[in-house]
């Protein structure tokens, strides 16, 4: 009997350790895509709690002879770093492709079986 009572305990040991972590590091979804599209799988990184409300940004002028380029605005990337699990990416300026005309951002959306996911952006 003793025996099974220490094997529960090294079983559970690690269960234990990581409730004590600060923050979930950050889960990895592969989404497959259909093979018509023969688009590499992406990976969607799920945060286990609300991104922080975003930063605002100054939008800057574009570039000089950039050409048709939009602005892409920044966003929370989630890391799932113990202490700062949330990491600002910087807004920027992108080339509007052919036959595209509006950027639609991106946004964390929260999922029916709990956590966030990125939901990329996309031209319209």
């Amino acid at each position: 009997m003793i025996r099974y009572g220490t094997a529960a305990i090294w079983l559970l040991a690690p269960l234990a350790l990581a409730a004590c972590a600060d923050s979930a590091p950050p889960t990895e979804v592969v989404v497959q895509t259909p093979p018509a599209q023969a688009a590499p799988p992406s990976v969607l990184m799920v945060s286990p709690a609300a991104p922080p409300p975003a930063q605002a940004e100054l939008v800057p002028p574009p570039p000089r002879g950039s050409g048709n380029v939009a602005w892409q605005p920044g966003h929370w990337r989630y890391t799932g770093a113990a202490g700062n699990p949330w990491a600002w990416q910087p807004g920027l300026y992108v080339a509007v492709p052919p036959g595209q005309s509006v950027w639609t951002p991106g946004r964390w959306a929260m999922q029916p079986s709990g956590g966030w996911v990125w939901v990329e952006g996309h031209w319209a």
